[in-house]
């Protein structure tokens, strides 16, 4: 699977320790960030390039979101047919957007989570299959009939 990573300068520290992480667990690990640390880059213009991999292949592929509340990278994600991005704060939520949700965004708030943290949240997030419940499903196909009426 293809992990598709971004983050704005304010999440860029946090970015590279995340896709080192991946990389040793043996993931392909594509970052649209900027090269280096730039102060003055906008979260929209990376978080937007993962969104839209991830809308094109939203089964085989997952994406991670870094800025510094998260929520920003999240708004913009969300802008995406068939993206369901989650900006995830703990464990727990990590596994329950995973397995209820199907959410194949996932997206990190380097400002009030740690780096440890970001680290147990991906892996959970990663590793959480979705359940497959009927009433999940049937949650997420409404979600999709409101993408469609929407276009």
């Amino acid at each position: 699977m293809i992990i598709y990573i971004a983050s704005d300068h304010r999440g860029f520290g946090h970015k590279e320790v995340i896709k080192k992480y991946l990389a040793d667990f043996g993931y392909t690990v594509v970052d649209f960030s900027g090269e280096k640390y730039d102060e003055a880059d906008d979260y929209p213009d990376f978080a937007s390039k993962v969104a839209e991999k991830i809308s094109k292949d939203p089964n085989n592929s997952r994406g991670i979101l870094i800025c510094g509340s998260g929520a920003g990278v999240d708004i913009v994600a969300n802008k995406f047919s068939r993206v369901r991005s989650s900006l995830v704060f703990n464990t727990e939520q990590a596994i329950d957007v995973r397995a209820d949700d199907d959410a194949n965004v996932l997206s990190l708030a380097a400002s009030y989570t740690s780096l440890e943290d970001s680290k147990k949240i991906t892996s959970l997030w990663l590793n959480t299959k979705f359940s497959g419940e009927e009433k999940h499903k049937r949650r997420i196909k409404k979600i999709e009939e409101i993408e469609i009426k929407l276009r």
